[in-house]
C-alpha cells in the first residue's frame, strides 16, 4: 500500500501540479505529449493552438515538472517527465472515458 501522507511543502507541490492540469488547454498539451515526443508546431496543429500559446502553457507545465524537453537539431520535443505523470494521466483517462457512457 502507497503511503500517502504528505509534509506541508510536498502537499503544496502536488496542488499546484493539479491546479495547472486544471487548465482544459493544458491538459490536452500534457496528453498529447504522453505517447511519444512531440514539438511545439505538431502540438499546436494537433491541437488548433497558436504555437505561442502552446508553448506559454509547455514552460508552465515544465516547470511543474511535469513535461521535460530534449532537444534535437533546431527543435525541441515535449514528453511526459516520468512514468508516475503518464501512469496517473493514463488512469484518469480511463476513469473518464469507462464512465461517459453512463450519463444520461
Amino acid at each position: 500500500m502507497p503511503d500517502f501522507r504528505l509534509d506541508d511543502d510536498r502537499a503544496a507541490e502536488l496542488a499546484e501540479m493539479f491546479h495547472i492540469l486544471g487548465d482544459p488547454n493544458r491538459l490536452r498539451i500534457v496528453l498529447s505529449c504522453m505517447e511519444t515526443p512531440i514539438c511545439v508546431q505538431d502540438i499546436a496543429h494537433g491541437l488548433a493552438l497558436s504555437p505561442s500559446l502552446v508553448s506559454h502553457h509547455l514552460r508552465l507545465l515544465r516547470a511543474a515538472r511535469l513535461l521535460k524537453a530534449e532537444r534535437r537539431g533546431k527543435r525541441i520535443f515535449y514528453a511526459a517527465a516520468d512514468i508516475h505523470i503518464r501512469s496517473v494521466l493514463a488512469d484518469m483517462v480511463a476513469h473518464v472515458n469507462e464512465n461517459a457512457g453512463d450519463e444520461g
